[in-house]
């Protein structure tokens, strides 16, 4: 491939909330213009007004608007839009909807079809990365049938994990702790993963106690070049669902991270990918680490990586999508200081996070040295329960970790949202946790040792 750019001059970007307005900041200051798609009630939102323009895809149910390919494809032709940008979730990691773009001649700002097909059956992405020479987690391979399972769980030894090999986000997962917990927990992950994902298939994995999450973003350019990024600390989760994220980990050495970094290209390299991507790894207490899954997308949590190596990613994947090089090589890659982010959701942590709706009546954003919000809500904007519950991101960048938490103490006592409820109150409390701040925490943390009240 030439130097010479894939000249797009007009993104398309088939999200919504926080990630779309993101993108189209990083577009206008590429100088691209942008065209938004949004929902019937997503009409008066922050980035259809953000955009260079806007059309409507439909009523509010994803499958019926987000998630149309036919439905975005169709006003990336009307709207004469060169490229698509999908953000996360939604058609982000769908190796169909990147072909489309492809087929219809516009360029795709991800990773190829066939590294998302390889790396999105987690099954497939398990044997693809160990035949790499990658670590993975002891389970199965294959979906197999139900007596099988329960033959292998046998083998494998409790306490395990049934999961989906389709999709994510904790979606058809379940820990079993005893043998005659088993059929039962199988047969409410396979009804779970066929309602979220359309198909049934799970597989098993041994349960690594007291294990961190953490994650290497890495970037790909067509050219052969793969470098990652360092980590982000992904630990904090409720109902395997991240609710906190920084950067660098407080558990990590540069040895361990060089060691992952480098396998974490690896992994990348046994699929061609090209673009940005973050494989995601389980650590155990005796610094083992275990590959988990790739995210062949923009991760949510990209800030708290830009924010300690100065790199813009998104700008990044629009760079690599033309056909350029990296812009830095890993010599030319270092952490500096420390980044932590919170995501704000509409939820009530108080009520078991049940999720809130309504209209915001007022809000006031924190802001000052080193504070960035990535939102994709303001006064007015309406939170319905069609969609994910963020509302937005709080990143704060200090000098130290020490620095950056207590910066992000200020920015959250800051921080104001009338008219839906937060998780605002949780982030503060966490905050003030002795364990939390001494780093001393893991995937476990926030369901069986942390407390509200």
């Amino acid at each position: 491939m030439s130097d010479t750019p894939t000249l797009f001059r007009k993104v398309l970007i088939a999200n919504r909330g926080e990630i779309a307005v993101r993108v189209i900041r990083a577009c206008r200051e590429l100088g691209l213009e942008t065209v938004a798609v949004f929902s019937d009630v997503d009409r008066d939102a922050m980035h259809v007004r953000y955009a260079s323009e806007a059309y409507p895809i439909g009523p509010p149910p994803a499958r019926d608007s987000y998630l149309s390919i036919e439905k975005i494809l169709d006003v990336a032709k009307r709207a004469g839009a060169d490229a698509i940008h999908p953000g996360y979730g939604f058609l982000a990691e769908r190796p169909e909807f990147a072909q489309a773009c492809i087929d219809e001649g516009i360029a795709f700002i991800g990773p190829p079809a066939s590294a998302i097909g390889a790396m999105g059956d987690k099954v497939v992405a398990r044997q693809t990365v160990e035949a790499a020479g990658v670590p993975i987690v002891p389970g199965t391979e294959l979906d197999l049938p139900d007596e099988d399972l329960a033959h292998a769980a046998g083998l494998i030894g409790y306490p395990l994990l049934i999961k989906a090999s389709a999709g994510g986000g904790g979606k058809g997962m379940r820990r079993v702790d005893r043998a005659e917990d088993f059929d039962n927990a199988l047969h409410a992950a396979r009804r779970e993963a066929k309602a979220a994902f359309g198909e049934g298939a799970v597989y098993l994995e041994k349960l690594i106690e007291g294990a961190r999450h953490i994650e290497i973003q890495v970037l790909a350019d067509a050219h052969g070049n793969v470098i990652y990024l360092g980590e982000r600390e992904c630990s904090i989760q409720r109902r395997h669902q991240k609710l906190l994220e920084e950067a660098p980990s407080p558990f990590m050495d540069d040895e361990l991270r060089q060691r992952m970094g480098e396998v974490a290209v690896a992994a990348a390299r046994a699929v061609d990918y090209v673009n940005a991507g973050t494989i995601e790894f389980l650590v155990d207490k005796d610094r083992n680490f275990y590959f988990l899954e790739m995210n062949t997308r923009l991760q949510v949590e990209h800030p708290v990586t830009e924010l300690v190596t100065n790199l813009d990613i998104v700008k990044e994947q629009i760079r690599i999508a033309r056909g350029r090089k990296l812009s830095r090589t890993q010599e030319e890659i270092v952490m500096k200081g420390a980044a932590i982010e919170c995501r704000i959701n509409a939820e009530d942590p108080y009520n078991n996070f049940l999720p809130s709706t309504g209209h915001i009546s007022a809000m006031t954003i924190p802001a000052g040295p080193g504070v960035r919000v990535d939102s994709g809500v303001t006064t007015g904007s309406e939170i319905t329960p069609y969609y994910d519950p963020m509302l937005a991101k709080l990143i704060c960048w200090g000098d130290t970790r020490g620095e950056a938490l207590l910066r992000m103490r200020r920015a959250l006592s800051e921080y104001r949202i009338m008219g839906v409820k937060t998780n605002i109150p949780f982030h503060q409390h966490l905050l003030d946790s002795t364990r939390f701040i001494a780093g001393m925490f893991d995937t476990t943390f926030v369901e069986e040792r942390f407390d509200m009240s």
